[in-house]
């Protein structure tokens, strides 16, 4: 395991991403780093009026992420990350800009960005994408009841859904393990948590 040091979970909203890297985190011993919700200080004002706070919501996101990979690549443990920079720049931040939430001169600025951010930094040693279907998403999304996710239509579901697959269909930047969330209900299933753990193990052991 030593050469290992980051592990990022992927997916959509309602996925089960903090699920899944709260498993793993203590299954493995992995320090988490966990997408703070509570914290941000722009989601709840993007739910309400998301052509105001696009950008501000994604610039917020670039720094955080790329903040952590920055301490990750300098500590000596081993990480396991909820969410990606990547998803920020390939899904969220494009998707908000064909809505027509994200003017174009705020789009070029945060590409460039992002781009030279990434330049900097390796990517993760292992991606877990967890793929879920829209009902999965909904239900997921229903059962935690974060007040501010209550404005969130169906539509935007789907377009970021489109875009994920879209993405993990050209990932080439390292391992991919891919979890079908609308089979594996890992969260609340034991032996489909041990599913999950079979093939994280399988991914691992061809790293080292």
């Amino acid at each position: 395991m030593d050469k290992i040091r980051h592990i990022a979970v992927a997916g959509n909203i309602g996925a089960g991403k903090t699920t899944l890297t709260n498993s793993l985190s203590k299954y493995y011993g992995w320090h988490p780093h966990y997408e703070n919700a509570s914290q941000n200080p722009y989601l709840s004002d993007f739910y309400n009026d998301m052509k105001r706070w696009a950008f501000n919501l994604q610039i917020y996101f670039l720094n955080t992420r790329y903040r952590q990979i920055v301490e990750i690549q300098q500590g000596d443990q081993i990480v396991i990350q909820d969410r990606t920079i990547y998803e920020d720049a390939h899904i969220f931040a494009p998707n908000l800009h064909e809505m027509g939430l994200m003017a174009k001169r705020d789009y070029d600025n945060y590409t460039s960005l992002f781009e030279t951010m990434t330049s900097h930094i390796s990517p993760p040693d292992l991606l877990i994408y967890i793929r879920a279907g829209i009902p999965t998403l909904v239900t997921h999304i229903q059962d935690r009841g974060r007040k501010y996710e209550g404005n969130m239509s169906l539509d935007y579901l789907k377009k970021l859904n489109k875009r994920y697959e879209e993405w993990i269909s050209t990932y080439n930047k390292g391992p991919l393990l891919i979890i079908n969330a609308d089979e594996l209900n890992f969260k609340n299933n034991p032996e489909h948590l041990g599913d999950v753990i079979d093939k994280v193990n399988g991914e691992l052991h061809g790293l080292f």
